[in-house]
């Protein structure tokens, strides 16, 4: 089983999302912002699609981490992703 990895850098984020056709999303709450996720597919009613700057201004001001899977346990490609708060202990 491959091992999931987490990282901060956009491009890196931006590159595996395209990789696996996916999409910036957000679900909006009452607070500005909103809680981010990537859409795969067809959108969820609660998915607000949103641009990269969006995404990443959201990203950075809540000190979030993107946790992500590039394979499954057969091989294949893996679409797991997970926002987790920032390592800030190096």
């Amino acid at each position: 089983m491959s091992e999931a990895k987490t990282t901060t850098n956009h491009d890196e984020i931006r590159k595996w999302v395209e990789e696996r056709k996916g999409r910036p999303a957000v679900v909006r709450t009452k607070g500005e912002g909103g809680i981010l996720r990537i859409d795969f597919g067809e959108p969820e009613d609660t998915f607000e699609a949103i641009g990269w700057d969006e995404f990443f201004r959201i990203f950075d001001e809540n000190d979030l981490a993107f946790l992500h899977q590039d394979e499954a346990g057969g091989g294949g490609t893996s679409r797991f992703n997970k926002f987790v708060k920032r390592d800030r202990k190096s």
